[in-house]
């Protein structure tokens, strides 16, 4: 069952003396922040702030939320996660979260052997994400690039490669 709350960052710190606070992002991009004027305080999606603005910041995203206009007010909301409602996404065919690929099995395309399952995405800079698959105590990187990334079944949690050469070769 797909969580329907998925977590977007963390208010890390105050900033200034009207209430912003100071957001990590746990997204693609700080300019994702700006398209939400709700964000939840739970992943029920029971309590929620809403956004009067944002904006990027170095790494961070100041925010200001509505009804918070001083620094004491701001600071009991430190190290609160936030969370979007996943149906205020439109993602594009190819764009997973990553919280639903976490835990997908990975089979080959080709022989349907089980190669194991994801636990983590890294982000490379100008490049493609690369999939951790773990098996076996093992962990290995998979390029998420159309030569190797078949089908994604993120109902089904399972995803179909095709290993690139190598990548696999150190079993008999």
């Amino acid at each position: 069952m797909l969580c329907e709350y998925l977590e977007i960052g963390k208010i890390v710190s105050t900033h200034g003396l009207h209430g912003e606070v100071r957001v990590q992002p746990w997204c693609d991009s700080p300019e994702v922040f700006k398209r939400f004027d709700k964000l939840y305080l739970d992943e029920q999606g029971s309590r929620y702030v809403e956004i009067l603005n944002s904006r990027v910041h170095g790494n961070l995203v100041l925010v200001k939320i509505k009804s918070i206009d001083t620094v004491e007010e701001a600071v009991k909301f430190k190290d609160q996660v936030l969370y979007v409602n996943r149906n205020d996404f439109d993602l594009k065919e190819g764009q997973y979260f990553v919280k639903d690929l976490i835990g997908c099995r990975v089979l080959d395309f080709d022989t349907g052997k089980h190669l194991g399952e994801i636990c983590d995405v890294s982000y490379t800079v100008g490049a493609n994400d690369v999939w951790h698959i773990k098996r076996d105590g093992k962990e290995y990187l998979i390029p998420v690039i159309d030569d190797v990334v078949i089908s994604v079944d993120i109902p089904e949690q399972i995803v179909k490669i095709r290993p690139l050469k190598g990548i696999f070769d150190d079993e008999n």
